[in-house]
C-alpha cells in the first residue's frame, strides 16, 4: 500500500497525560504565590523596614558613635561619665535649658571660688556656682548648667555639654553631656583640694535632666542607646564612685521658643 492510501487514523497522535493541566494549574500556582512573596516583601521594606531604620539613623547622631564614654580631668584623670546627648544649635540649647528652670554657671576665677567657699559655709544661695573643668575632645566644657537643692551651693543638679565638631544631616550639632549630681563639698580622694563630690547614682541625674526639658516642652525624639558604656562602673577625678546602666539618652531639642 502506499503513503496515500494511508488512513488518517493511522497518524500518530500525540500521547495525552492526564496530569499535563493539573502540573500546568501547581506551576501557575507557585508562580502566583512566588510574585505575591516579593510584593509583600517590597511592601513590608520600603514602608516599614527602611523608614524605622532611616528614623533610627537621624537620631544617632555620628559624634555619639565615637566619643570618649569619659571625660578627663586637666591632669589627665578619669573624669565623670558621659551619658546625654541633645542636638541643635547653641540657642536652642541655652533656651530649653533655661526653660526648664536651669542656670548657666559662672566661670571659675577667684572671685567666684571665694563666694562659693563662703556661701557653703554660710548656707547662703549660689544660684550660678561654677562647675571644675573636665575635658572631652581635648577641650574643656563649651558651658555647664545648674540647678540649687536648698541654700548651699555644696548641693545641686549640674551639667557639662561639649560642643561636637561633626553635624547631622540636618547641619546640627551634637551637645554631648556629662549629668550629674552634687552632694556635698569636702576635699578630694586623690589631690587633696577642695571639690564637689558626685552622688553615684549618675543615671538618676541623666533622668532628671531629660524629664525637666521634656515637661518644658523642649525634646523631640527622645531615643535611648543601649550598651553606650560596656564599663559601667568607675572612680572620678575626686575618687568618687559612680555607676550605670549603660545607656545613653539623646533627643532632638525644638526650635520653639
Amino acid at each position: 500500500m502506499s503513503h496515500s492510501d494511508e488512513t488518517p487514523s493511522s497518524i500518530p497522535s500525540p500521547e495525552w497525560h492526564p496530569q499535563a493541566p493539573r502540573q500546568r494549574v501547581a506551576h501557575r500556582s507557585h508562580r502566583f504565590s512566588t510574585l505575591c512573596a516579593v510584593v509583600i516583601i517590597y511592601l513590608a521594606a520600603a514602608y516599614m523596614v527602611v523608614p524605622l531604620a532611616w528614623k533610627r539613623f537621624e537620631r544617632r547622631h555620628p559624634a555619639t558613635m565615637n566619643v570618649s564614654r569619659v571625660t578627663v580631668t586637666g591632669d589627665h584623670h578619669p573624669g565623670d561619665p558621659i551619658n546625654v546627648a541633645l542636638i541643635g544649635s547653641e540657642q536652642a540649647l541655652k533656651n530649653a535649658m533655661l526653660a526648664a528652670g536651669w542656670f548657666v554657671a559662672d566661670p571659675l576665677g577667684l572671685e567666684s571660688d571665694l563666694k562659693i567657699a563662703a556661701d557653703t559655709v554660710l548656707d547662703r544661695p549660689y544660684k550660678t556656682a561654677p562647675v571644675s573643668n573636665l575635658f572631652l575632645w581635648g577641650h574643656r566644657e563649651d558651658v555647664a548648667f545648674e540647678q540649687p537643692v536648698g541654700d548651699s551651693p555644696g548641693r545641686r543638679h549640674h551639667v557639662r555639654f561639649w560642643k561636637s565638631e561633626q553635624v547631622d544631616i540636618a547641619g546640627r550639632p551634637a551637645w554631648v553631656g556629662s549629668a550629674t549630681y552634687d552632694d556635698s563639698v569636702g576635699v578630694s580622694h586623690t589631690t587633696g583640694q577642695i571639690t564637689h563630690h558626685i552622688d553615684g547614682n549618675v543615671d538618676a541625674e541623666r533622668d532628671h535632666l531629660m524629664e525637666t526639658l521634656k515637661h518644658a516642652g523642649k525634646l523631640n525624639q527622645i531615643q535611648a542607646v543601649s550598651n553606650f558604656h560596656q564599663i559601667r562602673e568607675g572612680r572620678n577625678g575626686g575618687g568618687d564612685l559612680w555607676h550605670t546602666d549603660g545607656r545613653l539618652l539623646t533627643a532632638t531639642l525644638s526650635s520653639r521658643d
